[in-house]
């Protein structure tokens, strides 16, 4: 398992930040995109530090019915779905299964970005440098929806930045993106993203809430 590394999401935050502009990255109108629930702490920060606006990206795992906690793709917003094909083998799912699941999934995406972003609409990103960021990866197959989520809207350049991230995550979002930062990479075969936080409690709704609900607030004061 990891060692500690951050205190709590917002530390990560804090820590994610001070790489992006120590490396003095240069970015183009950028955007914050906070994967919920997790990522949102974290994406608050770098927001904050980088003097951008934060938004939320509403996606969901699809959980394998015999072992919810695990998921064998994402489905996002726009209905795009990722699957892991190579875990799809090893699970016993039928088609049927799968898209039941899928459509669950889907309807909880519908209701979740409702509940976070009212009815705003989603914030254009043609010719803008988004910034995706999540708590951690473990499969990265979550921030590879949100990439290719992001790619249909025509960005200038995708950032991923995240925390922490197994090996194999890392491997496979790096790839796909314009650029891919990563406080820490981890190894370790039995790789969890809570093992790196000395806090990292289960977030509801409304914590999310009251973070976009500042953070907008904020950027407002600063436009007047």
């Amino acid at each position: 398992m990891g060692k500690i590394l951050f205190e709590d999401r917002f530390d990560a935050g804090r820590k994610l930040a001070e790489l992006l502009k120590r490396e003095n990255h240069k970015f183009k109108d950028p955007i914050v995109l906070g994967i919920p629930r997790g990522g949102v702490p974290v994406g608050v920060v770098v927001a904050g530090e980088l003097g951008c606006e934060l938004e939320v990206i509403v996606l969901r795992k699809i959980p394998i019915p015999q072992d919810p906690e695990a998921g064998f793709g994402a489905v996002t917003l726009d209905k795009t779905v990722i699957l892991n094909q190579e875990l799809l083998e090893y699970v016993k799912i039928t088609k049927e299964q799968m898209e039941k699941e899928i459509e669950e999934v889907y309807q909880e995406v519908l209701r979740r970005d409702v509940v976070y972003r009212g009815k705003r609409p989603f914030p254009d990103l043609k010719n803008r440098s988004v910034i995706l960021i999540d708590d951690g990866l473990a499969s990265g197959y979550t921030m590879l929806a949100a990439v290719k989520f992001c790619i249909n809207k025509n960005p200038e350049r995708i950032v991923a930045a995240i925390p922490v991230a197994s090996d194999s995550a890392a491997e496979l979002i790096g790839k796909e993106v314009d650029e891919f930062v990563v406080l820490h990479t981890s190894h370790s075969f039995y790789f969890a993203v809570a093992s790196f936080y000395e806090n990292f409690e289960d977030m509801e709704d409304e914590e999310v809430i009251e973070i976009i609900e500042r953070s907008n607030k904020k950027n407002d004061s600063e436009i007047k």
